[in-house]
């Protein structure tokens, strides 16, 4: 925000709320990452890169309209969170962060996307530990060496 508003002079008139709303984007998307992480464990970093860059970029309404993509991402855009992320960004920035410009649609699919994220993560990850599954790798034993005599 110090770059595109101090430096290159972008407009921004709702400045704290623009702040908070990014902030809260980043830890909602954040824990989300984490959850997917913590259920899938390495793979997880597949699961996470799927479902937040190249499921959500295409859904996002940034660059192509939504009626312009197929069924399947028009279906997608209704819960990825990239797209509830912009829409409450450009109504902050350009729509005098009006609450039917998709302010309001964004804080609560933040607030749902986080819910759904706790749930999940920590719903999923106390079931390992009841099953006694363990997601650490097994330490492998170091080769025996043999003793000159």
């Amino acid at each position: 925000m110090a770059g595109a508003i101090g430096i290159m002079g972008m407009h921004a008139a709702h400045l704290p709320l623009l702040w908070l709303y990014s902030v809260c984007a980043i830890a909602v998307c954040g824990i989300g990452a984490l959850a997917l992480l913590a259920v899938f464990g390495t793979p997880g970093m597949l699961v996470v890169t799927l479902v937040f860059i190249g499921m959500a970029v295409p859904t996002a309404g940034a660059t192509t309209p939504i009626e312009a993509l197929p069924g399947f991402y028009r279906f997608l855009a209704e819960f990825e969170p990239l797209r509830q992320i912009t829409g409450g960004l450009r109504s902050i920035l350009y729509y005098d962060a009006q609450a039917d410009a998709g302010l309001t649609r964004g804080w609560v699919m933040m607030g749902a996307g986080l819910a759904v994220a706790a749930l999940f993560g920590f719903g999923v990850t106390a079931w390992y530990d009841r099953k006694g599954m363990h997601r650490i790798p097994v330490e492998t034993k170091p080769a025996k060496t043999a003793v000159p005599a």
